[in-house]
């Protein structure tokens, strides 16, 4: 018998999201407009979200509903004895849920991260494990991301890429599967099936490139190797196709200001909970690489770069100063 109730959740939303359409098609053409309902978990009530799901589909066989959220508004920070008891309700009326439910709880967030060793359970999780009427998945970066974007492109795409391409444009895009299918439509009508898509289609084609690099030169930077900075530094230079490193300066101010909030939360809070939220970044390899790099630096140091950075923007823009000679003259003052 098919789950009457699923537990979606995971950083991947490209992923989740398109299970997500599976199953809106296999709704009823005709009727499906009728028995597909989508909530936002944060303002509607578990009780509606029940009522809904357990109401009769018209002239079909299943009623769809979909809300996203709930689980995470239901056990947010705050939601004190309302939100136990709302999750409670929602826990006992999964297993009542009759055959004809398809209720689907969605998260964009992983429900079960590991740590510290071992696995966080949920129990809402667990009871679609366990319930025979529930299902759920975590949608997750794929292990072998190469492979899996090798796949996407031969399989959606209708394009090959090589192995060290595909490497290179998962480190650019960090491991985000929605923009690596983004890149992979641009670089599939660039090489127009004329041949595999190579590691210089993706250097020349993807924007987050010097984003990415820009991590190399911080670490550089905060490592005090200055001749190792300046050498990364004029090779990102040349590469830019703006003029005289206007695009790479923008790189590198987003950069340092994203370091600059970093090392302010991490120093406020005590730990790196809601750091995404503050950044407006997703979780994953770049958000990790950002926690380390803010700590390399002092809040101190960070804000005299930040207020350099600001000045030579000024200078930037009433034409006294170059892009590419105030980015020197930072690598120089810092390594």
């Amino acid at each position: 018998m098919p789950p009457s109730f699923y537990v979606f959740h995971g950083t991947q939303e490209l992923l989740l999201e398109e299970e997500l359409q599976k199953l809106r098609a296999r709704m009823p053409e005709d009727t499906g407009d009728l028995n597909i309902t989508e909530l936002d978990g944060t303002t509607a009530r578990v009780a509606e979200v029940l009522n809904l799901a357990s109401t009769s589909p018209f002239l079909a066989g299943q009623r769809l509903v979909i809300v996203r959220g709930l689980l995470s508004w239901l056990g947010r920070r705050g939601a004190g004895a309302t939100g136990k008891r709302e999750a409670d309700s929602l826990y006992e009326g999964l297993t009542r849920l009759p055959p004809s439910a398809r209720l689907v709880l969605v998260e964009h967030r992983d429900l079960e991260p590991p740590e510290r060793g071992r696995t966080r359970r949920n129990r809402f999780v667990q009871l679609a494990r366990e319930e025979s009427g529930g299902y759920t998945r975590a949608f997750r970066l794929p292990q072998d991301i190469g492979g899996w974007i090798q796949r996407r492109a031969r399989e959606r795409h209708d394009a090959e890429i090589g192995r060290a391409a595909a490497m290179a444009l998962a480190e650019v895009t960090r491991g985000d599967l929605r923009r690596v299918d983004n890149e992979l439509l641009k670089l599939a009508s660039y090489v127009d099936g004329q041949r595999a898509i190579d590691e210089e289609d993706v250097a020349l084609l993807t924007p987050w490139v010097a984003e990415a690099r820009t991590f190399d030169l911080t670490d550089a930077l905060a490592g005090r190797r200055a001749a190792l900075a300046q050498q990364l530094l004029q090779q990102m230079l040349a590469e830019d196709s703006s003029s005289d490193g206007l695009i790479l300066f923008a790189t590198v101010v987003t950069h340092f200001r994203r370091l600059l909030l970093a090392r302010e939360h991490l120093l406020l809070q005590g730990s790196a909970q809601g750091l995404a939220q503050s950044l407006g970044v997703r979780p994953g390899r770049y958000l990790n690489k950002l926690q380390q790099q803010a700590r390399l630096f002092e809040l101190a140091d960070l804000e005299d770069i930040h207020r350099e950075l600001q000045k030579n923007d000024l200078a930037m823009k009433t034409g006294v100063l170059r892009p590419g000679l105030a980015l020197e003259m930072l690598v120089a003052a810092l390594a």
